[in-house]
């Protein structure tokens, strides 16, 4: 008898045990275990896994008396938080990939494109801003190859601006 009371006990509060498992513990073992692995698909899964569950948790303490009137709200916060965490789901980079990214990249027009997901093959090899360019720029060729090629844009902007303008002295166009 003390048994069946003891998994009724555990089937009522299944969600409280399972939750931080699921979203705290088995997310921190992966996460040293990344760090210490050579591959970065495994560091970017756990990093974004970890934006995401920030944004849960700033998403309850803001909406937490709303929440607490959802009798399911744990479970179904139990159920986004597997698609997240598993592997075989890969759920954090899907949510990255097609609702934080295009906003943090561009946020003037995030609202209009937030809907829209460029098919891009590899995502996360492949990033889209000018500082990530410059930068792999800088460790292929080196600071001096960098500086030379900012060297002769400006020379180039110089020149392109100076074929475009008009003088206009009295009635005359040099």
């Amino acid at each position: 008898m003390s048994s069946r009371n003891f998994l009724q006990v555990v089937a009522k509060n299944f969600d409280v045990l399972a939750l931080p498992l699921v979203t705290l513990v088995y997310p921190l073992y992966a996460s040293i275990k990344a760090i210490e692995a050579k591959s970065v698909s495994d560091d970017q899964q756990w990093l974004t896994y970890w934006v995401l569950y920030s944004m849960i948790t700033l998403f309850e303490l803001t909406f937490a008396k709303m929440l607490e009137l959802i009798a399911i709200w744990p479970y179904i916060k139990l159920f986004v938080t597997c698609w997240l965490v598993l592997p075989h789901f890969n759920g954090a980079a899907h949510v990255y990939r097609n609702f934080i990214r295009p906003f943090y990249m561009n946020p003037q027009s995030a609202t209009s494109k937030i809907w829209y997901v460029p098919r891009k093959k590899d995502f996360f090899s492949k990033p889209d801003d000018v500082l990530t360019a410059a930068e792999r720029y800088i460790q292929e060729h080196g600071t001096e190859a960098f500086e030379r090629l900012m060297t002769k844009a400006e020379r180039e902007e110089r020149a392109r601006r100076s074929n475009n303008y008009m003088i206009f002295d009295d009635d005359y166009i040099y």
